[in-house]
């Protein structure tokens, strides 16, 4: 009985849970409320410009079945009719829709914002088992749902019916106008009867909202299992661990790399190991390693130093002792002061010597033996 507790999805969804699940389009939507803001913006247009609304249908009317005989008899003149029937029904149909979209897709932000996944694209025949349908029916969320639908025909219905016998003498009266007035008269009745209908579906909204939001947290609750595997794959996977010491080694590698270009002096076996180093007097105390390498990165200091006139001095024993007892951005130990003086004393006699006269490279390297490990 304590497993299956443990096993109850009683853990709220971690922020990883929440972002596979958006990526799937599982998030909160409110159908209410983009069927609210759709009625709205509707009734607040209708209402806006019955008179406008009027005028502009009944001269569609009027100009699309008042014909003459000779465009009646003409084949090519009542093609043209149609082609501007058409044109001025898209002048007053287009704008009109387009603000109805717009504000579709705005009402659909504001619960759960933007989101775009191809995975919900796919087709999920699993929808059309019904027995699966059938358990939605009888399940909690259906019951639910059971409960918004019966609350929504109360409220619209019974403000509706309300509207209706508040101006049922009015309705009435309408007999005794002229055709005109009356139908103006009925716009704006109708008008005011959508804008406050549509205005009711706003309680309906003030109840999915919450009810839409709750749910998707419980459907993305996790057990504690849950939340310990999905550490564990985080934390624990061998292959992530890899991927991320592999991006980490890349990384310090183009840092090391950019350094090169630094360098006062590059040290090499000659060619199994290349070692970068700067020394930059009253900044530090000794030379300091900024790059090293062995094989394919010491051909690459290598050609790095060619490409930026950095000497290339092959001194095998300090190559080795550098590169084995040196880390990056540290200073030389003081074991092997002696050595890099000597190296720099070849820089120096090499800076001020002529192309004739060049010295030579020092055959023994004061290197002491614990430190230059053969490789």
């Amino acid at each position: 009985m304590a497993e299956e507790n443990a096993q109850e999805r009683t853990e709220a969804a971690t922020p990883k849970r929440r972002d596979d699940a958006r990526k799937k389009g599982q998030v909160a939507r409110s159908r209410e409320l983009s069927t609210s803001a759709l009625l709205m913006v509707s009734a607040s247009v209708f209402f806006g410009f019955a008179d406008n609304i009027y005028q502009s249908i009944a001269g569609f009317l009027y100009a699309g079945l008042h014909l003459s005989s000779a465009v009646m008899t003409d084949p090519q003149d009542l093609l043209r009719h149609f082609a501007t029937m058409c044109e001025t029904a898209a002048e007053l149909v287009v704008p009109f829709f387009i603000i109805l979209l717009m504000a579709v897709i705005a009402a659909g932000l504001v619960v759960g914002g933007w989101v775009f996944s191809t995975q919900s694209l796919v087709p999920d025949f699993s929808r059309m088992d019904p027995i699966s349908g059938l358990q939605k029916i009888v399940s909690k969320h259906g019951a639910l749902e059971l409960v918004k639908a019966i609350l929504k025909a109360v409220v619209v219905g019974g403000i509706g019916i309300t509207l209706l016998w508040a101006q049922r003498n009015a309705l009435f009266g309408l007999i005794q106008e002229s055709p005109e007035q009356a139908m103006l008269h009925l716009m704006h009745m109708s008008g005011l009867v959508f804008l406050v209908l549509a205005a009711s579906t706003l309680l309906i909204v003030l109840f999915d909202v919450p009810f839409q939001i709750w749910t998707i947290n419980v459907k993305l609750k996790m057990s504690r299992q849950d939340q310990k595997d999905e550490m564990k794959e985080m934390d624990g996977n061998p292959e992530i661990k890899a991927k991320v010491r592999a991006m980490q080694r890349e990384m310090a590698r183009r840092r090391m790399m950019a350094a090169v270009p630094k360098a006062d002096v590059i040290v090499t076996n000659p060619t199994h190991y290349a070692v970068a180093l700067r020394y930059a007097e009253g900044e530090t105390r000794a030379p300091v390693l900024l790059a090293k390498g062995a094989d394919l990165v010491a051909a690459r200091i290598r050609e790095l130093a060619a490409e930026h006139h950095i000497p290339v001095v092959e001194a095998p024993p300090l190559a080795r002792a550098l590169y084995h007892h040196v880390e990056l951005e540290q200073e030389i130990p003081v074991t092997l002061y002696r050595a890099v003086a000597e190296l720099l004393a070849y820089l120096y006699q090499l800076r001020l010597a002529t192309p004739q006269q060049q010295p030579q490279v020092p055959a023994h390297w004061s290197v002491p033996p614990e430190m230059d490990e053969r490789g």
